[in-house]
């Protein structure tokens, strides 16, 4: 059984770990190590994960499967992009499971969880970015009726950016 709640900061250095695993697995190739390093250090720490949860906008939740928790999501309601000419409108901006739970749909039941939320809170369409290499990521999207409509240079350190499509939903009724 497993089940999706929202997260605390108590779950922090759970979400930082999960995170860097998982980031890291799905960005190998796309850096160097020692940008991939940088980026995560600064961004899945314990500390950083603590803030984003504390910060209002920002909702995580987890994803628990025999008492372990296994994946998390972050979603920002209201949060407009210029490639997008719509109010209320969701970006999905972080959504990872560990490797091991892959092929078990507890990924897609994440997904659907956000989806189910973003049209509670009345937004008509969900946003995201993901690496252009990253196929198994943008498969998985598509499978989920996301299109791909633009792309963005997104910001690993100072000195490396990586291609990421932008992908969009419809969720209007």
């Amino acid at each position: 059984m497993f089940s999706i709640t929202r997260a605390t900061v108590k779950n922090a250095a759970s979400i930082a770990a999960i995170g860097a695993t998982a980031v890291e697995e799905a960005h190998r190739g796309s850096c160097s190590a020692e940008d991939m390093n940088a980026f995560l250090e600064k961004n899945y720490n314990e500390m950083a994960v603590q803030e984003e949860i504390c910060t209002e906008k920002n909702i995580y939740h987890i994803l628990n499967y025999k008492d372990a928790t296994i994946g998390f999501s972050k979603i920002v309601f209201n949060s407009t992009h210029s490639n997008i000419n719509r109010d209320n409108i969701a970006r999905l901006d972080r959504i990872y499971l560990l490797k091991e739970f892959y092929g078990l749909k507890f990924g897609f039941e994440l997904l659907k969880f956000n989806i189910d939320l973003a049209k509670e809170n009345y937004q008509s369409g969900i946003w995201l970015f993901t690496w252009i290499g990253n196929t198994r990521a943008v498969d998985f999207y598509h499978k989920a009726g996301f299109n791909i409509i633009g792309s963005h240079q997104f910001k690993v350190t100072e000195t490396h950016y990586n291609e990421h499509y932008q992908m969009f939903l419809d969720i209007r009724n």
